[in-house]
């Protein structure tokens, strides 16, 4: 009896259930007490009631899966519940679209500056900028194309092993033009968000303390949800942007600018 006790236990207590290490060290240290048939004088416990849930329609209750599906417990930066598809459903899969979403939202949001920053400066529209005589184009389309690939597919290809075996790619061969591969290592623990040097040389989510990157858990909090919202807001943007483009038209021209 104390053995199943424990498996249901240790199952409730999961990481991906009760919605961190926090919770899950709690919920473990009761469970063990409980199992553990150890009798101890009684404390008092004030635990902090978990927040509730943050939905996509606000105005709606309930509504099954579609408006509130279980598989999301509100844990990563940025959830209201919004999983439509069911894309979700396997924490594994839920991974790695967290990653895939911001990827894209940190290309979009780069994106969107340069069609800004660029248009204003040169006067000529992003979706010309490549066709148009006064474009500086040192390199020929298929040089340029070529050397995209390959870069890229270097990145790509490093991120994709590391997704699977995380830190795998922190090594002195795979960083050769950094003296020590801790400059590029995972210093938060957490992927999608390496930290460290190179990564945050600002300090904006941690400090340097005798040349060792902490991490600052609450202020990277913070900015995890910031930089999600706007990586959504970037990406729906580039979606108009590109509808736009549909009609020759191009974000300062529909600004009147």
């Amino acid at each position: 009896m104390a053995a199943t006790s424990g498996a249901v236990l240790n199952g409730l207590g999961s990481s991906f259930l009760c919605g961190g290490k926090r919770s899950h060290t709690l919920l473990s240290a009761s469970a063990g007490a409980r199992v553990g048939g150890a009798v101890g004088p009684k404390k008092l416990i004030v635990m902090a009631a978990a927040q509730a849930k943050k939905s996509w329609v606000p105005g709606v209750r309930g509504g099954g899966n579609f408006i509130d599906p279980e598989w999301l417990d509100g844990s990563l930066p940025g959830d209201y519940g919004f999983d439509p598809l069911g894309l979700g459903k396997d924490p594994a899969f839920l991974k790695w679209y967290r990653e895939a979403e911001l990827i894209h939202g940190r290309w979009a949001m780069a994106a969107v500056v340069g069609i800004f920053v660029g248009q204003a400066w040169s006067g000529i529209p992003w979706f010309e900028a490549g066709a148009a005589p006064g474009a500086v184009a040192p390199f020929s389309f298929g040089t340029l194309l070529g050397t995209q690939l390959i870069l890229m597919g270097w990145v790509e290809s490093k991120r994709w092993v590391d997704f699977f075996n995380p830190d795998s790619q922190s090594v002195e061969w795979a960083t050769p033009w950094s003296r020590t591969a801790e400059n590029f290592a995972n210093a938060t623990g957490e992927q999608g968000y390496p930290g460290g040097k190179f990564f945050d040389p600002l300090g904006l989510a941690g400090e340097l303390k005798d040349g060792v990157y902490i991490p600052d858990t609450e202020k990277l909090e913070r900015l995890k949800l910031a930089e999600i919202k706007h990586a959504r807001l970037a990406m729906v943007a580039m979606l108009i942007f590109y509808f736009e483009a549909g009609q020759g038209k191009t974000p300062l021209g529909a600004l009147g600018l």
